[in-house]
C-alpha cells in the first residue's frame, strides 16, 4: 500500500471506538481507509456524537517510532500476518514485529502460567518448550516473570514468539531485558500496542487473544484461581484451540486453577507427548483465503430515513449484555445492510460496543 493509505489505516487505529471489527466494517464499506476517514465524522454525528479523528502527526510519529525501535508493521492483510489469527474477526489490523516473520507460519504452541512459580514447574516449562520445539512447535508466551520466560528460554533453539503488553520498544518487566534482547535476535517479538505505551492491567487481557488466536493449544502450567493465564486458556477454548492442563497439589494455591481448568474440561497433561497428541489434527488449520479476512457488510443502497429508524430500534432493544449481531438483524425486521450501517454509526459514535463472535452490547455513561 502507498504511505497514504499506510497513514491513513494508522489514523483509523488510532481514533477512539474503532476496534479491529469497526475498521474492518470501514474497509468494506469504503474500500480504503482514505474514503473512509473522510466518512467518520457524518457517520459519527448520525450516531448522535461528534469523533476526533487521531491526528496525520500522530500517525507519523507511530511510524517513525517503530522505524527507530527497528521493528516491522505487519498488516493483517499482508502477507506476513500468520492466518490463523487472521481468521478471527477482533485480530489485530496491525502488529509491530522485531525478529524473524518465518516464525509465524508455522504451527504454534502456548505455555503459560505463574509468574510467582515454583521451581519445579519453571524447570518443567523449560524442558516442555525445548521438547516440543524439537518436535517442531513454535513456542509462544506473554514475556512475563516466572513460567513465560522459562517457555521462552527452553524454546530459544527452536522457534519461540513473545507477545508483549506494551509498546514494542518498552521492556516489561525490567528483568527480562536480556531475555528481551535474545528474543529479538533469535526468535520474535510482536505488539498491538503503539510504540512507547506502558503495559497496564487492561492491557494484558488484550495481549492473551493474541496467544490464544495464535496458538493450536494453549497450556497452563500453575496458575491460582483468579490467575491471568485462565483468561488466556478461556479465550483459547473459545476460537476451538485445545486447552491443557498440568495438574498439581491442592495444597499448593498457584495449582487450583489448573485443577480448576482439568474439572471444567480441560485436556490433562503432563508431558511433550501428551500435548502432541492432544493437539493431534490441529496442526493444519482452515482458514479463509487472504481476500476474506475481513467482515463482510452486505452492499446495498441505503435510505437515511431506513438507518436512522433501525438506530432507534437498536438503542430501544440493547443492553448492557452482548447480542450476536444475526439476532439483532432478526429483531430489527430491516434488510442486513441497514442494520451494519445502523451499529456502525452507533458504534463510532460511543454508543455500541463490538465483542468477539460477531456481538455487540449497549455502551451505557455513567
Amino acid at each position: 500500500m502507498d504511505e497514504r493509505e499506510k497513514l491513513a489505516r494508522i489514523r483509523l487505529i488510532q481514533t477512539r471506538h474503532i476496534g479491529p471489527m469497526t475498521f474492518s466494517l470501514l474497509i468494506q464499506r469504503y474500500g480504503s481507509a482514505v474514503a473512509a476517514l473522510a466518512a467518520i465524522p457524518d457517520l459519527a454525528a448520525r450516531g448522535g456524537r461528534k469523533l476526533s479523528i487521531a491526528s496525520l502527526a500522530d500517525a507519523k510519529a507511530e511510524l517513525a517510532a517503530n522505524d527507530t525501535a527497528g521493528a516491522k508493521l505487519v498488516w493483517r492483510d499482508g502477507d506476513s500476518y500468520p492466518l490463523r489469527l487472521a481468521q478471527f474477526d477482533d485480530a489485530p489490523v496491525t502488529l509491530s514485529a522485531r525478529g524473524n516473520l518465518h516464525l509465524l507460519h508455522q504451527p504454534m504452541i502456548a505455555l503459560v502460567g505463574a509468574r510467582n512459580a515454583s521451581i519445579n514447574a519453571i524447570r518443567h516449562a523449560e524442558s516442555l518448550a525445548r521438547e516440543l520445539g524439537e518436535a517442531g512447535y513454535v513456542i509462544v508466551s506473554g514475556m512475563a516473570r516466572g513460567i513465560d520466560a522459562a517457555a521462552h528460554r527452553g524454546a530459544m533453539a527452536t522457534g519461540t514468539i513473545g507477545v508483549i503488553a506494551g509498546g514494542i520498544d518498552i521492556i516489561y518487566p525490567p528483568e527480562n531485558r536480556a531475555l528481551f534482547r535474545q528474543i529479538v535476535d533469535e526468535g520474535l517479538l510482536l505488539a498491538e500496542m503503539r510504540p512507547g505505551t506502558a503495559p497496564t492491567p487492561r492491557h494484558f487481557p488484550t495481549r492473551n487473544r493474541i496467544i490464544a488466536s495464535l496458538a493450536l493449544g494453549v497450556v497452563v502450567i500453575e496458575a491460582a484461581s483468579k490467575s491471568g493465564s485462565l483468561i488466556t486458556a478461556r479465550e483459547a477454548g473459545e476460537r476451538g484451540s485445545e486447552v491443557m492442563a498440568i495438574p498439581g497439589s491442592p495444597l499448593d494455591p498457584r495449582s487450583n486453577g489448573c485443577n480448576q481448568l482439568i474439572r471444567d474440561g480441560a485436556t490433562l497433561v503432563q508431558d511433550a507427548s501428551d500435548i502432541i497428541e492432544a493437539v493431534g489434527q490441529r496442526r493444519t488449520v482452515e482458514v479463509p483465503p487472504k481476500k476474506t479476512i475481513w467482515i463482510k457488510m452486505p452492499q446495498t443502497k441505503l435510505t437515511d430515513a431506513e438507518i436512522s429508524k433501525c438506530r432507534e430500534i437498536i438503542i430501544s432493544g440493547l443492553g448492557g449484555d452482548p447480542v450476536d449481531v444475526d439476532d439483532l438483524i432478526a429483531w430489527c425486521d430491516k434488510p442486513s445492510a441497514v442494520v451494519w450501517a445502523a451499529i456502525l454509526e452507533l458504534e463510532l459514535a460511543g454508543q455500541l460496543t463490538r465483542h468477539y463472535g460477531n456481538r455487540v452490547s449497549r455502551q451505557f455513561e455513567f
